[in-house]
């Protein structure tokens, strides 16, 4: 399983995945281009490649359907050095080198890395500092979540955890407030103003929510207004409606 991850973790896919990494200086050891892809979409990538001395191939596509099984490459696939995951203590020091309150958001098991890597892109729009994921059980950065998250994974720094519980304990002795999400509290989340300060978000898993080790360890619960009959939202919706109401508040503080 391992070994898996490490080999995903090495394929970029995607014209925008691509063109993002390069565009970033992440290192890509080659790029193999379909001989039947649109001339005018590959260009920019071939002249940022030939700019860093990449080695490019025009190979069939039915070579780069092997190299990234499952992904809508788009006729562009590339071999990255692993991902650089950072530390929790390079989020808050990002935010403080900006002189803005921190603003993280905490992925407590989002299995779907289609999930991951649209709560990265919306991430990216709306500012946040990193994100941050345990290490077990929980998706982690591969050729899928790159492709979904339109290369904004370049730029959104990723900490990886072994305990999020401990984390955000470590999170709160240093002010920041942990806020989690929950369909049986009775605070609305538009009703809050907590938004403003130091604050870390807890998204909980797609299918049962936050653990509830984690919900017990949040300053404070809030919930998302639900007019439907379903009754839930799509995880990187609710996580984006959220993102924005911090981005909302933020900016009517000034």
């Amino acid at each position: 399983m391992e070994e898996d991850l490490k080999t995903e973790e090495e394929i970029l896919a995607g014209k925008h995945s691509v063109l993002e990494a390069l565009r970033a200086g992440r290192t890509l050891n080659k790029i193999w281009i379909a001989e039947t892809a649109q001339k005018h979409l590959t260009a920019p990538i071939v002249a940022e490649a030939r700019k860093a001395g990449i080695v490019i191939q025009h190979v069939d596509k039915r070579k780069l359907d092997q190299l990234a099984p499952g992904v809508q490459h788009q006729g562009v696939v590339a071999q990255a050095a692993p991902f650089a995951y950072v530390e929790v203590d390079d989020l808050l020091a990002a935010a403080e080198a900006k002189g803005e309150p921190a603003f993280l958001i905490l992925l407590d098991e989002i299995e779907d890395p289609h999930n991951l890597g649209s709560i990265l892109r919306t991430a990216d729009c709306t500012g946040v500092h990193g994100v941050i994921v345990p290490k077990r059980r929980s998706a982690q950065i591969t050729a899928t979540v790159s492709k979904t998250s339109a290369g904004a994974v370049e730029y959104v720094p990723v900490a990886r955890v072994t305990n999020l519980g401990q984390t955000i304990e470590r999170l709160k002795e240093q002010g920041v407030w942990v806020v989690g999400t929950d369909v049986d509290t009775d605070q609305n989340l538009f009703g809050s103003n907590i938004f403003t300060g130091p604050v870390a978000v807890v998204i909980g898993n797609e299918n049962k929510g936050m653990g509830r080790l984690i919900r017990e360890k949040c300053d404070v619960l809030l919930k998302l207004p639900m007019a439907g009959k379903i009754n839930s939202l799509n995880a990187s919706v609710a996580a984006g409606v959220i993102m924005y109401e911090v981005v909302r508040l933020r900016q009517q503080q000034g």
